[in-house]
């Protein structure tokens, strides 16, 4: 039975299915169950929106401004990142749209694109980057810089590519950045003053912190899957359309990964820089995207909205956990051959 159990545990760490992601299959499967309706539907939702601004003043909470001024050097590294997040994804999702839409229903090809108009994220992309031996320094400001644009440059990609969505959620792109502005980055501003007073409380108790992170999120997943079911979600998706979606996923991901590193290469960025504009340029938060997605969209869609997300959310991890732990084993380079190209980077 031990040796059962031991097999069990080293098969999920090798598919990086950890507590989180255990909870989010969870609260799909609780929601397709057991939808929250009525009353107890304006309650949870009344609370989740509370949770989620509570999620952004913890983020702007535990931001460290040294650490972000150590990586401000790596202008270009920056940019690259930026550029992938922000233009790349986005091309690669017009260019899929005409086949999603042939494929999936309208609302799962708004998710593929909302997908792509997202923010990197934060915490995997710092760890992964550590755990490869990367530039650790730039992947905090990467990361940071990309969430932080991502509260306004997403609502206006989402109001340009995903027409529909913007219709869906009954308003312009200025109104949409203006709610994101309300619930999120206010929050995420307040957090950030209030750093100099209870920033050691914070950084003393990340880890019990971190179960209000992924609360907050487990509860927007439930809340949103809930109204999807309710409108009979699980009518319109069929075994076909998730086996699509994820061989859509692996395909973007290939992708931005294959250009991520080939544009480092030939940019002359260092292996650590390279490390950590691959890991920061092709993935996609679902820490800042379930929220964002409450606010852009329309609740009845919301369900098959972030489903794509989760989808590559889960792949991700699962591919660029490998590649860190690749990275991880290569020799140690002489300091003079990692010094030099280093610089070309700055």
């Amino acid at each position: 039975m031990s040796s059962i159990a031991a097999s069990l545990s080293t098969l999920m760490r090798r598919l990086a299915l950890d507590a989180f992601t255990i909870g989010l299959m969870l609260m799909v499967l609780l929601a397709s169950v057991l939808p929250a309706s009525g009353e107890a539907a304006v309650v949870l939702g009344d609370i989740t929106t509370l949770a989620i601004g509570l999620l952004f003043f913890l983020h702007g909470a535990k931001l460290s401004r040294e650490a972000l001024v150590a990586g401000l050097t790596h202008w270009r590294l920056h940019l690259l990142v930026l550029a992938a997040t922000f233009v790349m994804f986005p091309l690669m999702g017009l260019a899929i749209e005409p086949l999603a839409l042939t494929l999936l229903t309208p609302e799962l090809t708004m998710g593929i694109l909302f997908l792509c108009v997202l923010p990197s994220t934060v915490q995997s992309s710092i760890a992964f980057t550590a755990l490869a031996r990367g530039n650790v320094a730039a992947a905090v400001c990467s990361a940071t810089a990309s969430n932080f644009l991502g509260i306004f440059l997403t609502p206006l990609l989402v109001g340009t590519l995903v027409v529909q969505g913007a219709q869906a959620a009954g308003g312009s792109g200025l109104d949409q950045i203006w709610k994101i502005v309300e619930q999120l980055l206010l929050p995420f501003i307040a957090g950030q003053l209030l750093r100099p007073w209870i920033g050691a409380f914070i950084d003393r108790h990340k880890p019990v912190l971190r179960y209000v992170d992924q609360g907050s999120i487990l509860l927007v997943v439930y809340m949103a899957f809930s109204e999807s079911v309710n409108e009979g979600l699980w009518r319109h998706i069929s075994g076909t359309a998730l086996l699509v979606l994820t061989v859509l996923s692996c395909v973007m991901l290939a992708i931005a990964l294959a250009l991520s590193t080939w544009i480092s290469r030939r940019l002359g960025f260092s292996k650590e820089d390279e490390i950590t504009i691959v890991f920061c340029g092709s993935k996609k938060s679902l820490a800042s995207g379930v929220p964002m997605a409450k606010v852009l969209f329309a609740p009845s869609a919301l369900g098959m909205i972030i489903l794509p997300l989760m989808l590559f959310h889960q792949i991700q991890l699962m591919v660029c956990a490998v590649l860190a732990q690749k990275w991880a084993r290569r020799p140690e380079e002489p300091v003079a051959a990692v010094e030099a190209p280093a610089k070309l980077s700055r």
